[in-house]
């Protein structure tokens, strides 16, 4: 009668074994200076959609184009800017959040007993 399928069926079953080996990767240094670095890139590209958004003078040519490519060209301008000139904001969050993971501390003087 009803076309709709059970419940149950429909939604997919989590493994127990994988939530373990998922938190394993938040571990690496690596990754956590990644994390900086994409979130460094997002609030660049925030800050520079806001800059645009005020529009301080009128553009000469107005268009869709146009405002596609500058929206492109600052997606771009912010990764390059995370990347090569960092405000800091980036290194404060992978500073902040290596604190709370004893593996990633860089002055450990004396294991823990």
């Amino acid at each position: 009668m009803s076309d709709i399928p059970a419940l149950a069926s429909a939604t997919p079953a989590v493994p127990t074994t994988g939530i373990s080996t998922d938190t394993a990767r938040l571990k690496s240094a690596d990754n956590l200076k990644k994390a900086g670095q994409q979130f460094e890139a997002v609030f660049n590209g925030m800050m520079l959609k806001s800059m645009r958004q005020a529009k301080l003078a009128d553009p000469l040519f107005d268009s869709k184009a146009l405002d596609t490519f500058s929206e492109m060209q600052d997606t771009r301008l912010a990764q390059s800017m995370a990347e090569h000139t960092p405000i800091g904001i980036g290194k404060a969050m992978t500073d902040f959040l290596s604190k709370s993971q004893a593996d990633l501390k860089t002055n450990t003087a004396d294991p823990p007993k």
